[in-house]
């Protein structure tokens, strides 16, 4: 079972379920963390509201304005 980086909690989750892309969530610190590979299982934490790609989203609507 994966712990979480952050808190070293064991993350309830089923491994064998996870796809790239997932968010999975540590009950006991909260930290979100996203899958970016599944074998062998990699997590990446989720900062804040908007990720790189939302960010770039941004950034490219308040151009055309």
């Amino acid at each position: 079972m994966p712990s979480c980086p952050e808190c070293e909690t064991n993350l309830d989750i089923e491994v064998d379920e996870l796809e790239e892309g997932d968010v999975v969530a540590c009950d006991e610190c909260g930290s979100e963390y996203e899958v970016v590979g599944v074998e062998p299982l990699e997590l990446v934490r989720v900062d804040g509201d908007l990720d790189e790609e939302d960010d770039e989203l941004f950034e490219e609507e308040e151009e055309e304005e």
